[in-house]
């Protein structure tokens, strides 16, 4: 793993574990902030209960995921693209992983929102962190228009 990214990564999550959900000073930004911690917690739901159907509607048609290793970065394009990928993390009665935001922040404009938390194997341990951007979109719902994991440091 390339230096940079994995210091980019430890300071991430210890910026994260420093900042709690929703904590900036105006009061709509608070409302968006809860609003897409929520969505968040929504889409991640979507895994645990396995419903597949409702998964693909989290993720905008533009969406760009990047994963896998930095030896083997997979690039995501498209909703397509994205569900097709991830339709394996559905089968089986239980889900390979789990995820939830504990860092979210949105512009003043109330277009654009993070969302950043630790991801968890079956057994509870913190395996990776997510960073998710997310966009109202036109029709006034929030989706994932980008979404990027990295390793926890010390893993």
């Amino acid at each position: 793993m390339d230096r940079r990214m994995m210091l980019w990564g430890c300071l991430a999550g210890v910026t994260a574990a420093t900042t709690r959900v929703g904590a900036i000073s105006q009061a709509s930004g608070r409302g968006i902030e809860a609003t897409v911690g929520d969505r968040e917690r929504q889409f991640a739901a979507t895994m645990a209960r396995r419903d597949f159907r409702a998964f693909a509607d989290y993720v905008s048609e533009e969406a760009v995921f990047l994963g896998g290793s930095d030896a083997a970065r997979r690039i995501l394009r498209g909703r397509s693209a994205v569900v097709e990928a991830w339709k394996s993390f559905f089968e089986g009665p239980t889900a390979p992983f789990s995820w939830g935001p504990d860092l979210v922040q949105a512009l003043d404009s109330g277009t654009l929102a993070l969302t950043s938390g630790p991801v968890r194997d079956p057994a509870g341990a913190i395996t990776n962190r997510f960073n998710s951007i997310w966009r109202l979109e036109a029709d006034r719902r929030w989706r994932v228009v980008f979404d990027f994991g990295s390793p926890v440091c010390g893993r």
